[in-house]
């Protein structure tokens, strides 16, 4: 079993304030399509084909795997992404919090495995150490906030 974590500020000194509502209005983008957030070419395809008030069901194909993900939303806190296909299965989540000091944070995690591979495997583990290392979803929130703050500059968000 895979489990990974990574927190940062929304609003890093010298950085675009982002409000909660800004940073929500990326992190539903970006579910809804997520070749605007992720590197050219990475996601090669990413359509919603279900959409309800509380969730939506979208066919993407990220780093040549086809995906099919099933995506919930809890308004400006919490969106969580369940694997229903793809080489994973879980949960991925994005949430956005205040922490004790009342500052904006956004963090990942996420519970995953990787189908028809050994449990806590070589191709789990190397999962793991890219997930934690510098690379890995850490960085991911940071690209996210960023491109978010780029939309809001092209007033796109």
């Amino acid at each position: 079993m895979i489990y990974s974590t990574a927190t940062v500020p929304v609003n890093p000194e010298g950085e675009t304030l982002l409000t909660r509502s800004q940073a929500w209005s990326g992190l539903v983008l970006k579910a809804r399509d997520a070749r605007l957030f992720l590197p050219p070419g990475l996601c090669t395809r990413c359509d919603v084909v279900e959409e309800s008030v509380t969730h939506i069901m979208r066919k993407a194909t990220i780093a040549g795997d086809d995906l099919r993900e099933i995506i919930t939303f809890e308004p400006e806190k919490k969106v969580s992404f369940f694997q229903a296909t793809g080489p994973r299965e879980g949960a991925i989540i994005n949430e956005l919090f205040e922490d004790d000091a009342g500052v904006l944070q956004l963090r990942f995690y996420c519970y995953l495995g990787l189908r028809g591979k050994e449990p806590d495997g070589p191709e789990e583990q190397a999962e793991q150490a890219w997930m934690d290392g510098d690379k890995g979803y850490r960085n991911a929130l940071i690209s996210t906030l960023k491109r978010t703050r780029e939309l809001l500059a092209e007033g796109k968000l």
